[in-house]
């Protein structure tokens, strides 16, 4: 057995469709640069996986995810409510259990509108960034 052998699986293994699987007969393409290849075909590698199906897996993940990232929702309310507790804080002034359980109340309300926001901010500087990656601006 040579080199190559031992780190590909065996072709009728690769070609088999899973069992119960439709077939796949749609491609989904993307250009990318070089290096760009090379950092998927590391993720697919460190996922077990060839860049093919790692990629479908990821673009269909991506694809169901929706726009609505309970995590990112959550991470935005707790910044918003450490920000409208330390404000007080810092100040010097007390904070009552009703201001808090106010808070509370006006955090659960806004989260959901303050993360897309943020997003959106993201997501309009990403579009800034230059091909080698650096911020326009």
């Amino acid at each position: 057995m040579n080199a190559l052998q031992g780190t590909f699986a065996p072709i009728e293994s690769r070609l088999a469709r899973s069992i119960g699987r439709a077939g796949r007969d749609r491609m989904a393409n993307a250009r990318v640069t070089q290096a760009e290849q090379q950092e998927l075909q590391e993720a697919a590698r460190r996922c077990g996986q060839s860049l093919s199906e790692w990629s479908r897996d990821t673009l269909l993940r991506e694809a169901r995810r929706g726009s609505g990232d309970a995590v990112f929702t959550e991470l935005i309310a707790t910044r918003m409510l450490l920000v409208n507790l330390l404000k007080p804080l810092a100040l010097g002034e007390k904070v009552s259990a009703a201001w808090i359980t106010e808070a509370m109340t006006m955090v659960r309300k806004e989260k959901h509108k303050a993360a897309q926001e943020v997003m959106q901010q993201y997501t309009q500087q990403a579009g800034k960034e230059t091909s080698d990656g650096n911020t326009v601006g």
